[in-house]
């Protein structure tokens, strides 16, 4: 699974990737080598608290990233290269994340994260219990220093249950923006059971 978000930040020009490991990291790592098959370089770094949310795996790629912007991709999720071309297509280096406003069949929408979008673009609310709705999350994201730090004061203050989602509600809550890129049309799937690979026909 994690060679689609690869595949697709390698068509997008993107050629230093780092890979968060934790449980069977070692497999993780034999299986996809210094990342020269992929015509990219891997770097793995190691979250030993990968019980936690998952959050605390973007925080540990912090010092990797060194304050430039970064392009997040969730590695259980299979998508296509056209996301991170739009995503990287923008003119501005915000904080974002890509949304679909048309879900296909094969999104379970029980289990999908929910994105309320203002008139501008930005993120208003997100979450999984969102009754209401205008987008659901990819799992694609550019993030700054400024997500880092933010991140930062939530692990300090709550521990290791912190989830991405979480970090974004706190940056709203203050006043930060975080901007949207539309990427409805393109193929993507979050795949969390053996059921839902069968539903994007393995």
């Amino acid at each position: 699974m994690i060679s689609y978000p690869i595949r697709a930040l390698a068509a997008g020009g993107i050629t230093d990737i780092a890979v968060v490991v934790g449980y069977l990291g070692d497999k993780v790592r034999e299986a996809l080598g210094d990342g020269s098959s992929f015509g990219v370089s891997l770097e793995y770094i190691n979250n030993s608290d990968y019980l936690g949310g998952n959050a605390v795996s973007v925080y540990r790629a912090r010092e990797w990233v060194r304050g430039e912007p970064v392009i997040l991709c969730m590695g259980d999720h299979l998508i296509d290269g056209e996301i991170v071309k739009r995503l990287l297509g923008r003119e501005n280096l915000n904080e974002t994340l890509c949304v679909d406003y048309a879900p296909a069949l094969h999104h379970e929408l029980a289990e999908a994260t929910k994105v309320v979008i203002d008139g501008d673009g930005g993120i208003k609310d997100i979450g999984k219990d969102l009754a209401h709705w205008d987008a659901l999350d990819t799992g694609v994201f550019l993030l700054t220093e400024s997500f880092f730090q933010a991140l930062e004061e939530l692990i300090q203050e709550r521990g290791s249950d912190v989830e991405v989602s979480d970090v974004i509600r706190f940056l709203v809550g203050r006043g930060h923006r975080f901007d949207t890129c539309d990427v409805t049309g393109c193929f993507w799937a979050d795949l969390d059971t053996e059921g839902d690979l069968d539903l994007v026909g393995r």
